[in-house]
């Protein structure tokens, strides 16, 4: 992760305050004191604010070690904005069970948060919780506001700052389902970022619906000696059964052994986007 630079003033970020996605921008900003951190409504609004040049960069989380990937991110990045990924960190995530102060705790109803952290609490809310509802709202950070609203039997899962800036009850710390959990942001912005030396490239390509089509493109990574870290599927939004292909592997897109890998894979490809090429951040 590289920290802001003195040009990129504004960053708009999944809000209200309280949210992991403000933990991450908060880092990612460090100490430039020209930086200002934009609140947005939902991870949509958040990317759209840079595209329509409301922001210089948005941060946005992208995948979740328990979870997987964030769709919202991705179908963004896929299929609506025209916009890079310039650099990405990964946090260490903490859910907490938080009730407003004083409620009726003794049989919650309703549990409020955002789908993926409701998505990395499943055994446990399952194993606590069976017979409670679940409730999704646009931010962890919103659920403890609406908790807060409601009042009795209800509890929102959010991180321990939410609670503290509703001066909210935490019944339970840690209650996501494996505390090895962490979530990986990545930062969108009009560009990507110049190589580093020790870098990451995300891509989107597509190939023919027939045997060995994606296995002739995977060799070409493998003969030069990229190592792929990611690999997943998306649908292509067409006829059922059609997908793009996102890859993130090491390297810069402008270092010759991936440049050169791209070039030779291309006649196997229907479409090829580089959605970014940006520094690795170090793993928790």
């Amino acid at each position: 992760m590289t920290n802001v630079d003195s040009s990129a003033s504004r960053i708009a970020y999944l809000g209200p305050a309280g949210t992991f996605t403000e933990q991450a921008a908060v880092l990612f900003a460090g100490e430039n004191a020209q930086t200002e951190l934009v609140p947005y409504p939902s991870i949509t609004a958040s990317a759209q604010a840079v595209a329509q040049n409301e922001a210089d960069l948005a941060i946005v989380p992208f995948e979740n070690s328990l979870a997987g990937a964030v769709g919202e991110t991705h179908d963004l990045i896929i299929h609506q904005l025209d916009l890079y990924i310039r650099d990405e960190l990964v946090i260490p995530i903490e859910h907490c069970l938080i009730v407003a102060p004083g409620a009726d705790t003794s049989e919650i109803r309703e549990i409020y948060s955002h789908p993926q952290a409701l998505g990395q609490c499943q055994r446990y809310l399952a194993r606590r919780f069976p017979n409670a509802r679940t409730e999704a709202t646009l931010s962890t950070a919103q659920a403890v506001g609406r908790v807060i609203d409601l009042g009795d039997q209800v509890a929102a899962i959010a991180p321990r700052r939410a609670a503290q800036l509703h001066d909210a009850q935490i019944l339970e710390f840690g209650i996501e389902d494996d505390h090895r959990n962490a979530t990986r942001f990545v930062v969108l912005a009009h560009q990507d970022h110049e190589p580093t030396g020790d870098d990451r490239s995300t891509l989107l390509f597509s190939t023919a619906n027939k045997p060995g089509a994606l296995l002739s493109v995977l060799q070409h990574f493998a003969d030069a000696g990229i190592n792929l870290t990611r690999i997943e599927s998306r649908p292509a939004r067409e006829r059922l059964g059609t997908y793009l292909f996102l890859i993130d592997c090491d390297g810069h897109r402008t270092d010759p052994a991936l440049a050169n890998a791209l070039e030779r894979m291309q006649p196997h490809l229907q479409q090829l986007r580089i959605i970014g090429s940006y520094p690795k951040a170090p793993r928790p």
